[in-house]
């Protein structure tokens, strides 16, 4: 690999997360409410997916077996981001981006529980900052409390799914995975929607719901997803995991000079999020040198 392909792919993971941190804004402009939008999210996405492993003459066949867990984990993927824009909603993008980089809170306590293995003393000290974070950011904005608590719930699952996927991920290709996670997340959505009358006036999309919606599910969500995955032939886990931890931050600058007024916090809010989001950057940096 080239100084110039190095540097294309660290261009190109940059777009992807600025991409994602721009979720957040769509959900906020997007006037339908969280169910229906994540609805529609997940149909863009599976559709999207199909085509492109159609017009990639990818076979997408697995057993029954695989395909039942890639679609119980769907639904969880649903669940979670279901969570994450009902958070939006009774809140604003910049409390639930830095609720959801809680994140890292989570994996460092489920992942050793998960693969059995005991707790870093490197993840516990990690944890204990990023919960002095969200102590400070539930002090001085409590107002939005009940955002807090679903971007928590949404990190919560997020940390589930990317756990079980990180073992998946090891036998069968990651947009094959996803395809099929977006259509058991629509199963799961539409048994709830079916049950709780969801498929009502709700559904109705005006023009810039139309448009937004679909920027979120093609290219926001399957269009950046295959970027993402892509970039990883040239860069290394380490380089991806750092430039990750950018989505809250590409996401916050986002809102504010877009959302103006409604995305400005109290001092107490951004001293809240700087100690959450550096823990998150200094988690990586631990672990490397844990793992060395």
């Amino acid at each position: 690999m080239n100084f110039f392909e190095r540097h294309r792919s660290l261009l190109t993971l940059h777009f992807t997360v600025l991409i994602w941190g721009f979720t957040g804004i769509l959900g906020s402009l997007i006037s339908i409410p969280a169910l229906q939008l994540v609805w529609y999210r997940v149909l863009i996405a599976g559709a999207t997916l199909a085509v492109y492993h159609w017009i990639a003459k990818k076979s997408v066949g697995v057993p029954a077996s695989q395909m039942l867990k890639f679609m119980g984990i769907g639904v969880l993927v649903g669940l979670h981001w279901y969570l994450f824009f009902e958070a939006i909603k009774v809140s604003t993008v910049s409390v639930t981006l830095v609720s959801l980089s809680s994140m890292t809170l989570f994996t460092a306590i489920l992942e050793p529980i998960y693969y059995r293995r005991k707790l870093s003393i490197g993840d516990i000290i990690v944890g204990l900052i990023i919960i002095l974070g969200i102590y400070l950011i539930f002090k001085f904005e409590f107002q939005y409390w009940l955002g807090i608590l679903l971007g928590l719930a949404a990190a919560a699952c997020a940390s589930i799914f990317s756990i079980l996927n990180s073992k998946l991920v090891k036998t069968t290709e990651p947009s094959i995975i996803t395809q099929y996670e977006m259509f058991g997340a629509l199963i799961g959505l539409s048994i709830v929607m079916l049950f709780s009358g969801g498929f009502n006036a709700d559904m109705a999309l005006n023009v810039s719901d139309f448009v937004f919606v679909f920027i979120l599910g093609s290219i926001c969500t399957a269009l950046a997803y295959v970027m993402g995955v892509a970039v990883m032939k040239n860069l290394g886990a380490f380089t991806v995991a750092l430039v990750n931890n950018l989505e809250p931050v590409y996401g916050i600058i986002l809102a504010f000079f877009i959302l103006g007024s409604t995305e400005k916090m109290s001092l107490g809010f951004y001293a809240g999020a700087i100690i959450v989001l550096g823990a998150v950057f200094i988690y990586p940096l631990i672990r490397k040198k844990i793992n060395a």
